[in-house]
């Protein structure tokens, strides 16, 4: 564990449902409220290095566990894109308007349905009365994953946020008395590390907490490509999947056919066996959020801007970061806070990417580790830190779409079309590889 020198006090309720308060350290905090921090990470005998750990990640049979039922609302953005959220649990007309809400941003190629999102969801979503914490959660689809369409010449990337942050005005709305609390995996975390930067006070998400962060994507990207597993298995796994989202959706990003998404589609789609960085250069870099910044001029441009570990120094909300030093996909990570109060950085010694598979009470059976700190960061923010109202600009309406007061560019509104339907499935995404 690795805190700033200078620490950052939170208002904290001496015990479940007093009104007394008292001011506590992250650090105190984090020491007092999440033990299974100071216990040892112990991986499954048969999973003792990152590698495995990945692969099972990837490859295990998760479609009998962590069953979770969502909700699918879909948001129309003003460019015309269009984001999926998945709320879990469906039946909630009883829960109170104040309960807290888990805003989870999925991996790379990933959705609502991950076997990692769900290990966290499934225990945080069940009722009090069965042993979970009665939270709702909410999963942003990105634009094009989870089946979510493809409506606007425009992908995602790990640098733009503007999705998030529109998706958040939003929920602001929907659920005005209740603590947005943040979960970001890999790809995920990288924006929602960002996002958190970027708004600083601002931010409408009370917490975050991220898994697998790439952090300096410029620098990992190196470190992927300098091993022979790293290069030929990893990166090419990711850049498969990459490119099977774009040719699932060729056709929608390919209607017009001079402009740049479809040539960029094009060039992407010609790739054999493409690594992540390939795609990343041929499409990513040219239309992974609004113009500008997009287009990049190189790919290293594009990495530079994307990266989050510059952001950690301006984030103002509690802030847990969780990384293996075996993960095998991200090879580095921070062991610093940028000398912020606000924000607490764990180093697992194993655990490999979004794995931290342990040995179950089950014979031949692993359970994820990484379910109890994060329970107990989400159990300790939402019972046990005072929250001082809904944070955040103003928001108003604007011919129909939900904008933030002084903001004209971005803004969003429900749409009808297949909205409200139910999902369910414990299953990846045909022709993508699951857990990155």
């Amino acid at each position: 564990m690795h805190f700033a020198p200078s620490p950052v006090y939170l208002s904290v309720r001496k015990s479940k449902g007093s009104a007394e308060a008292e001011k506590i350290s992250l650090r105190d905090f984090v020491e007092s409220r999440m033990p299974s921090l100071h216990l040892p990470f112990v991986p499954a005998w048969w999973l003792f290095n990152g590698h495995l750990q990945t692969v099972y990640s990837v490859l295990g049979d998760f479609s009998k566990i962590d069953n979770v039922v969502y909700q699918r609302h879909h948001l129309r953005l003003m460019d015309g894109g269009t984001l999926g959220l998945d709320f879990t649990p469906v039946d909630d007309e009883n829960i109170n308007p104040e309960t807290p809400i888990i805003v989870v941003m999925h991996g790379l190629t990933g959705g609502s349905y991950e076997s990692y999102v769900r290990a966290i969801l499934a225990p945080a979503c069940a009722p009090v009365e069965q042993g979970g914490l009665g939270y709702r959660a909410v999963v942003i689809n990105f634009r094009g994953c989870a089946g979510t369409p493809i409506t606007s010449p425009r992908l995602y990337s790990g640098g733009y946020t503007d999705d998030l942050r529109q998706s958040l005005f939003y929920l602001s709305t929907m659920f005005p008395k209740a603590p947005l609390l943040g979960i970001g995996f890999s790809l995920g975390a990288n924006v929602l590390t960002r996002y958190l930067g970027e708004e600083g006070e601002n931010s409408r998400l009370m917490s975050g907490c991220v898994l697998g962060c790439p952090w300096d994507l410029t620098l990992n990207n190196k470190n992927l490509l300098s091993t022979f597993i790293g290069r030929h298995v990893f990166a090419k796994g990711m850049g498969a999947n990459l490119q099977n989202v774009v040719k699932r959706h060729a056709s929608a990003l390919s209607k017009e056919p001079d402009t740049l998404m479809a040539k960029c589609v094009t060039t992407a789609l010609a790739i054999k066996k493409p690594r992540l960085d390939e795609i990343d250069n041929t499409i990513t870099r040219f239309v992974g959020g609004t113009s500008p910044p997009f287009p990049f001029d190189s790919l290293d441009d594009y990495y530079i801007w994307a990266s989050s570990h510059k952001a950690l120094g301006d984030i103002r909300v509690p802030f847990l970061t969780l990384n293996s030093a075996d993960d095998p996909i991200v090879r580095s990570a921070p062991t610093d806070s940028a000398g912020n109060g606000y924000v607490a950085i764990c180093l697992t010694l194993g655990g490999g990417h979004l794995g931290w598979f342990e040995a179950s009470d089950r014979i031949g059976r692993v359970k994820r580790w990484i379910k109890k700190p994060v329970l107990e960061w989400l159990r300790a923010f939402g019972e046990g830190v005072i929250h001082e109202g809904q944070r955040g600009l103003p928001l108003h309406e604007v011919d129909g779409f939900l904008k933030e007061v002084g903001r004209d560019d971005i803004g969003c509104k429900e749409v009808d079309d297949e909205a409200g339907f139910v999902v369910r499935t414990n299953k990846g995404q045909e022709g993508l590889l699951s857990g990155l």
